[in-house]
C-alpha cells in the first residue's frame, strides 16, 4: 500500500471509524436500536415537526384563532389514527420498508414505485426543512448581522450529518441523544407551565371562544368556517411527517423487531400529540401573535418564561433545543431515505449500487445522495423555510394515502382469514379519508406556489425508476437465455479427483453464483487457452447488501448459497478433467475482499492467472457504468497494482 492510500485510509477511519467485521457474532446486537434510541433516531422527525407544523396551521387561521382549540384536538386525533395504522403495518410487514413495501404488496408494483419515489423526495425535503428550521430557530437569538451566514451554517450542518451517518446509525443516534433529551424536558416545562399557569383563564378563554365562534359563523358562514379549518389543518400537515419512519426502518431495530417497533410508535405518537396539541393550545391561551424575525415558538417561550428571573436564558435554551432537535430530525432522512432507496434497488427500480453497504454497514451511496440532494434543495430555496414548506408534506400524504388504501384493501380481501378485521378496517378507512383530504387540499393550495416542483421532481424520479427497471429487465432476459443454454451443459470423460497442484499452471476464476455468465467465462478460458491450465480455483465473495443484512440467519443463508454455487463449479471443472478447488468469503466490499483472497492464493499457486468475466453492451456509456458496477475492472486495477496478472473476458449481452 502506498503512502497516499495510507493517508486516505487514516483520514477515512478518523472521520467515519474503522471497518466492522461481519464475523463478529454480536454485530447485529451492536448495530440495532432499542425503543428509546429508535424513538430518538426515527421519532425525532415527527416530534420536531411540532416546531413548524402547528405554527403554519395557526398562522393560516388569521384572526380566527378561536379555531385553534379544535385544531389541537384534530391534530392529536390524527396523530393517533395514523400511528395506529402504522402499528398494524409493522405487525403485518415486519421486514420493514413501510409505505413502499405495503403499496407494492397490497396494490401492486406501480403503486409501490409511486409510494417509494414520493417517500424519497419527502425524505430529501425532510432533511432540508429540518436544517433550515434549525437555522431559523438558532438565528432567532443571534444578531441580525449574523443572518448572511445562515445558509453556510445550514450547508455545514448537512455535511456534519453525512459524516456521522457514514459512521453508523447507532453511533449517530447516540451522539445526538442529549439534544433530544433537552428538547423533551424544556418543552414539557414550556407546555406544562404555559397551560397550568393559565388554568384560571380557561373559563374566560372558553367563553371567548364561544363568542368568537358565533361571530365567525355570522361573517364566514358554516361552510366558510369549515373550509378555513380544513385549510389550516392541511397547511399544518407537516406536523404528521415522520410518523411512517419507524415502519420504514424496522431492520435497524433490536429483536423482537415488531414489539420494539410498536413500543417506539407509542413513544412517538404520544410525544407528538402532546407537544403539537399543547403548543397550539398555548398559542391560544397566551394570545401569541407573530413578531417579525422570530418563530411563534420563540414568542411563546418569551411569554411563558418572561416573568422568571432566569426566564430569558431558559427561553433561549428551549428554542436552541428546538433548533438542535431539528438537526436530529434531519437524521430521519439519512436513516430511512437510503433504506427506502436500497429496498427499491433490490427490486431493480434503482441502480443496484444503492443496495450496497459500506465496511461500517451503512448504506453509503444512499447517504451521500440524500446529502447532495438536500444541499441542492437548500441552495434552490436560498434557505427560506416558506419556500420549502410549500414543497413539503404533499408527498408524505401521498404515501400515507397509498398505505391506508393498501391496508384497507388487505383487510377487506382477507376478512375471512383475519379475525380482527372489523376492528382494524375502520381505523384504516378513517386514516385514508383524513390523508386523502389533506393531500387534495394541500396539493390545490400549494400547487401554484411551488408544490408543482415537488410533483415534478417526484414524477421524474418515477420515470427514472421505470427506465432503470426496463434496462435491468432486458439485461436479465439476456442473462436468463445464457443460463438456460449453459447451466445444463453435458460433459464427457472421466472425473478428475486429483488435488490441485501448487506447482502447476492455475486459473483463478472469479464467479458470482452458479450461472451461465460464470460457465461462459470458464468455457472461454478453456477455448482461448486450451491445454494451458491444469488447475481451476473458483473464488466467490458473498456480497452482504441490504437484502442479506437482516440478521444472523440471513447472513448464514448467503454464506450457504455462496458455498453451494462454488461446489457446482468445482464439480463442473472436475467432470471436464481438471483439478479444481474453491475459496469464498462474505464481505461488503467485493473488490477489497476478492483481492485479498486472490493475493493469498497467488502466494500458494505462483503459476497462476486471474480471470473474470465482464458484461459488454453494444452501446456502452456513463449510464451503463452507473447501473453496472464493473466490478471486474475494479478488481483488475487493484490486482495489477499488486503485480498479479488479471485477464477480463468479455461476455456480450445483446440488448
Amino acid at each position: 500500500m502506498n503512502g497516499d492510500d495510507s493517508l486516505k485510509d487514516k483520514i477515512k477511519h478518523t472521520l467515519i471509524g474503522k471497518p466492522k467485521s461481519i464475523k463478529d457474532p454480536t454485530l447485529f446486537h451492536k448495530l440495532a436500536l432499542i425503543p428509546l434510541l429508535a424513538w430518538i433516531g426515527l421519532g425525532a422527525d415527527g416530534l420536531s415537526s411540532a416546531s413548524y407544523g402547528p405554527e403554519e396551521a395557526f398562522r393560516t387561521l388569521g384572526s380566527h384563532t378561536y379555531l385553534a382549540l379544535f385544531l389541537a384536538l384534530a391534530t392529536a386525533f390524527t396523530v393517533f389514527v395514523i400511528s395506529y395504522a402504522y402499528s398494524r403495518i409493522i405487525e403485518y410487514f415486519p421486514s420493514g420498508g413501510g409505505g413502499y413495501v405495503v403499496a407494492t404488496h397490497t396494490l401492486g408494483e406501480r403503486a409501490g414505485v409511486v409510494s417509494g419515489a414520493a417517500l424519497l423526495v419527502d425524505y430529501m425535503l425532510t432533511i432540508t426543512v429540518s436544517i433550515v428550521s434549525c437555522g431559523d430557530a438558532l438565528f432567532s437569538f443571534f444578531p441580525a448581522s449574523w443572518q448572511p451566514f445562515k445558509l453556510e451554517f445550514e450547508i455545514l450542518a448537512i455535511l456534519f450529518l453525512v459524516v456521522i451517518n457514514l459512521r453508523g446509525i447507532r453511533e449517530s443516534v447516540t451522539f445526538l441523544a442529549p439534544i433530544f433529551v433537552v428538547f423533551v424536558l424544556t418543552h414539557l416545562l414550556l407546555i406544562g407551565y404555559g397551560i397550568l399557569s393559565h388554568v384560571g383563564q380557561i373559563g374566560p378563554v372558553t367563553k371567548q371562544i364561544g363568542t368568537d365562534f358565533r361571530a365567525g359563523l355570522l361573517t364566514l358562514g358554516g361552510g366558510g368556517m369549515f373550509f378555513l379549518f380544513l385549510r389550516a389543518f392541511s397547511m399544518g400537515g407537516g406536523t404528521f411527517t415522520g410518523i411512517e419512519a419507524v415502519s420504514n426502518g424496522l431492520q435497524i431495530l433490536r429483536e423482537p423487531r415488531v414489539q420494539t417497533g410498536k413500543k417506539t410508535m407509542i413513544y412517538m405518537a404520544s410525544s407528538l400529540a402532546i407537544t403539537a396539541g399543547g403548543i397550539m393550545l398555548c398559542y391560544l391561551l397566551l394570545k401569541v401573535v407573530p413578531i417579525q424575525g422570530r418563530t411563534l415558538n420563540a414568542v411563546l417561550a418569551g411569554k411563558v418564561f418572561g416573568g422568571w428571573s432566569f426566564g430569558g436564558a431558559l427561553a433561549a435554551i428551549t428554542i436552541f433545543a428546538e433548533g438542535a432537535l431539528l438537526l436530529v430530525a434531519a437524521q430521519t432522512g439519512f436513516v430511512d431515505g437510503p433504506r427506502v432507496m436500497a429496498n427499491m434497488a433490490a427490486d431493480y427500480w434503482f441502480p443496484h449500487r444503492f443496495a450496497s453497504l459500506s465496511d461500517r454497514f451503512t448504506i453509503q451511496n444512499g447517504v451521500l445522495l440524500m446529502g447532495v440532494a438536500a444541499a441542492l434543495l437548500l441552495v434552490y430555496s436560498k434557505g427560506r423555510i416558506s419556500t420549502l414548506v410549500v414543497m413539503y408534506s404533499i408527498n408524505v400524504f401521498m404515501t400515507f394515502s397509498l398505505s391506508e388504501l393498501g391496508m384497507s384493501r388487505f383487510f377487506i380481501k382477507n376478512r375471512k382469514k383475519e379475525p380482527h378485521w372489523k376492528k382494524h378496517l375502520p381505523v384504516h378507512l378513517t386514516g385514508l379519508t383524513v390523508c386523502l383530504t389533506v393531500l387534495i387540499i394541500t396539493t390545490i393550495e400549494k400547487f401554484a406556489l411551488g408544490g408543482w416542483l415537488t410533483l415534478l421532481i417526484t414524477t421524474l424520479v418515477i420515470a427514472l425508476c421505470y427506465w432503470t427497471r426496463s434496462h435491468y429487465n432486458k439485461v436479465r432476459g439476456g442473462v436468463r437465455e445464457m443460463d438456460d443454454l449453459l447451466t445444463a451443459i453435458p460433459t464427457r470423460g472421466p472425473v478428475n479427483t486429483a488435488p490441485v497442484d501448487p506447482t502447476a499452471k492455475t486459473a483463478i476464476q472469479l464467479v458470482n453464483g452458479y450461472n451461465g455468465f460464470g460457465i461462459h467465462t470458464f468455457l472461454s478460458i478453456n477455448r482461448e487457452f486450451a491445454g494451458l491450465y491444469k488447475n481451476f480455483i473458483f473464488v466467490s465473495v458473498g456480497e452482504v447488501d441490504i437484502s442479506s443484512f437482516k440478521g444472523t440467519e440471513a447472513v448464514s443463508c448467503l454464506e450457504g448459497s455462496t458455498c453451494e454455487a462454488l461446489v457446482k463449479y468445482v464439480d463442473l471443472a472436475r467432470r471436464m478433467g481438471f483439478a479444481a478447488d474453491s475459496r469464498s468469503e462474505l464481505g461488503t466490499d467485493i473488490v477489497e475482499t476478492a483481492s485479498r483472497i486472490v493475493e493469498a492464493l497467488v502466494r500458494t499457486f505462483p503459476k497462476s492467472t486471474v480471470f473474470a468475466g465482464q458484461s459488454v453492451f453494444r452501446q456502452s456509456g456513463m449510464i451503463h457504468r452507473l447501473l453496472h458496477n464493473e466490478t471486474a475492472f475494479a478488481i483488475q486495477r487493484e490486482l495489477r497494482w499488486r503485480g498479479i496478472t488479471t485477464v477480463i473476458l468479455p461476455i456480450r449481452i445483446n440488448i
